[in-house]
């Protein structure tokens, strides 16, 4: 059975996502599909007050990337054209998770699960995560004016979140490999080597899902 990759970074606020897509995009001629943060109106004052503004915040990203994940199968994936992301749709359940109130919550995953029932899902995620120092030097360092308004508490928070979430991943889904890359320990902006690393891990998995697609079994050595 033939199978188009569909590659997903994922990891907290900071750690170098949306470079590591483009690399990817450039590495192995992907189509690059960018999550639009940005354009989200209420973003800012959802940093000024989360509790007041995080459920149009959060409303408008899923709406946002659902449109994002439907015009990419229907342009790419659906051709045969393979992708790579800067974003999983799962991030806005963390997201959500942490700033909704119990019933705002409630009320955000059944319209969530209507609207991702058939989306397109990854074949592999690559798990990018490093210290609260790290996110916040980055975060410094690219100079949003937006992202200055991140608590550190929040971030730290954020970073736990994420960290169950993708287990819970890996428990759900063990068909889709992660990748997990530690930002601490590894530089794929700077260092030629970190990059090149991630890049043969990367192709390994992809070599693996093909073949698991094909006679039903895979794996990297």
């Amino acid at each position: 059975m033939k199978y188009t990759p569909f590659i997903t970074v994922e990891g907290p606020i900071g750690v170098g996502k949306t470079s590591l897509a483009k690399a990817i995009s450039k590495q192995f001629h992907f189509a690059l599909l960018k999550e639009i943060v940005d354009e989200n109106p209420f973003l800012g004052k959802f940093y000024e007050n989360i509790e007041e503004w995080s459920f149009q915040t959060e409303m408008f990203f899923l709406c946002n990337r659902y449109k994002q994940l439907g015009d990419i199968n229907s342009h790419y994936l659906s051709k045969n054209l393979p992708v790579v992301a800067d974003y999983h749709i799962f991030k806005n359940l963390i997201f959500a998770g942490r700033t909704l109130n119990p019933k705002e919550f409630q009320k955000y995953v059944q319209i969530y699960q209507i609207l991702t029932n058939d989306m397109p899902k990854p074949n592999v995620i690559i798990y990018l995560h490093a210290s609260l120092e790290t996110l916040l030097k980055r975060i410094e360092m690219r100079g949003r004016e937006i992202e200055k308004k991140i608590s550190p508490l929040y971030l730290e928070q954020l970073s736990l979140d994420y960290e169950d979430a993708i287990t819970s991943f890996e428990k759900e889904h063990p068909e889709i490999p992660v990748l997990r890359f530690n930002g601490d320990e590894v530089d794929f902006v700077k260092n030629e080597h970190d990059l090149k690393q991630i890049f043969d891990k990367l192709s390994c998995s992809l070599e693996a899902v093909n073949l698991a697609n094909n006679i039903g079994t895979g794996g990297c050595s």
